[in-house]
């Protein structure tokens, strides 16, 4: 585990792609990022048919456009995450400020539990739509049952990474908890005194004696005479 707030401690140090790669959070989220592109690649290359008594083309799923556009929508924004958040993960050891790795696992954690019950909505939707879906449209029925296939795909694999994100998150108050303190933000340490630079000295050094040009009689000098020419 971690150490120090949400792994603020440990950061720093080169960055080991194969290390990253083999992590399971980023095999989840590749994964999360493929099962999107299925899916609304899928519906926009294959999601409307023509039907023999209509002109226009339908949404494979009962003709129901809103189930197509949920579905391409859902997996748009779940692929453009997914690219945020592998950039992020792989930024994310070398982040040092405590509060800017909280703010990531906390928008990621948001984020992943959103877009799990997203998921869910759409699976359940285009599943239903699916089972009402008449014969004259099912020329598509293998790339409809893909879709159906990786939303459910999906609801699994974002559950997986709202359960990764929650467990940093967990980790990072625990570590608050203990005490941990930001370095960078912590401002109430009083400025250290430092002995490079020496007391002026108050008096001469040892051993030091007196100018043998100085006057012996410093309080009643001699009267002044003028020169005589």
């Amino acid at each position: 585990m971690e150490s120090g707030a949400y792994g603020a401690s440990l950061s720093g140090g080169a960055f080991d792609f194969m290390s990253f790669i083999k992590q399971p959070q980023t095999i989840v989220r590749i994964l999360s990022w493929l099962f999107s592109i299925v899916v609304f690649a899928t519906i926009t290359g294959e999601g409307y048919v023509n039907p023999p008594n209509k002109p226009d083309a339908e949404c494979m799923f009962n003709g129901n456009d809103s189930a197509c556009g949920f579905g391409v929508g859902i997996g748009i924004l779940a692929f453009l995450a997914c690219v945020i958040f592998i950039v992020l993960d792989a930024y994310f050891p070398q982040i040092s400020n405590a509060k800017e790795r909280k703010n990531i696992v906390t928008g990621d954690l948001i984020f992943s539990g959103v877009w799990t019950l997203f998921w869910f909505i759409c699976f359940c939707v285009l599943a239903n739509q699916w089972s009402h879906t008449t014969k004259a449209v099912e020329i598509s029925a293998d790339a409809a049952r893909a879709v159906v296939a990786f939303s459910f795909f999906s609801i699994v694999t974002w559950a997986l990474l709202t359960t990764f994100a929650y467990t940093r998150y967990r980790q990072g108050v625990s570590d608050i908890d203990l005490g941990y303190t930001d370095p960078a933000n912590d401002y109430s340490t009083p400025y250290p005194a430092t002995s490079a630079y020496p007391a002026y000295p108050t008096s001469g050094p040892e051993g030091y004696q007196q100018s043998p040009f100085t006057p012996q009689n410093q309080e009643h000098p001699a009267p002044y005479q003028p020169p005589s020419y």
